[in-house]
C-alpha cells in the first residue's frame, strides 16, 4: 500500500478525513454515543454495553483518543474515558463546515 501522501492536501482536507475517521466504523460511533449519553465511562462498562471483546473496545479506544476526540484518565486500574469537549467542537465545526457546502448552485451531472 503507497503513502496516502497527506502534505499534498491543505489542512482543511486533513483534518476532514481524520474527523471523518472516527465515524468509519459503527463500534466508534457507539461508543462517542454512549459517552456522550453517561458522560464518562470505564473501559470494562464499555465492553458490556457494545457488545464487543475488550481487546476490540480497547483498539477503538485508542483510536479515539489519538483522533482527539476523547480523553482517558487512569483511575486505579482502569482508565476513565470522557468526550474531548474541546476538539469535538473544532471537529463540529469543521465538519459543519464541509457537510453544509452550498448545494442550490448545482445540477445533476450523471
Amino acid at each position: 500500500m503507497g503513502l496516502a501522501k497527506t502534505e499534498i492536501f491543505t489542512d482543511k482536507q486533513n483534518q476532514v478525513s481524520i474527523f471523518a475517521k472516527a465515524f468509519g466504523h459503527p463500534a466508534r460511533v457507539a461508543i462517542l454515543q454512549h459517552l456522550f449519553k453517561i458522560n464518562s465511562c470505564v473501559c470494562g462498562d464499555l465492553v458490556n454495553e457494545i457488545g464487543l471483546a475488550q481487546p476490540t473496545i480497547s483498539q477503538h479506544l485508542k483510536e479515539l483518543k489519538y483522533l482527539g476526540l476523547i480523553k482517558g484518565t487512569v483511575e486505579g486500574t482502569s482508565v476513565c474515558y470522557c468526550i474531548n469537549v474541546e476538539n469535538w467542537g473544532r471537529m463540529r465545526e469543521i465538519m459543519t463546515e464541509f457537510l453544509g457546502q452550498d448545494l442550490s448552485s448545482k445540477t445533476e451531472c450523471c
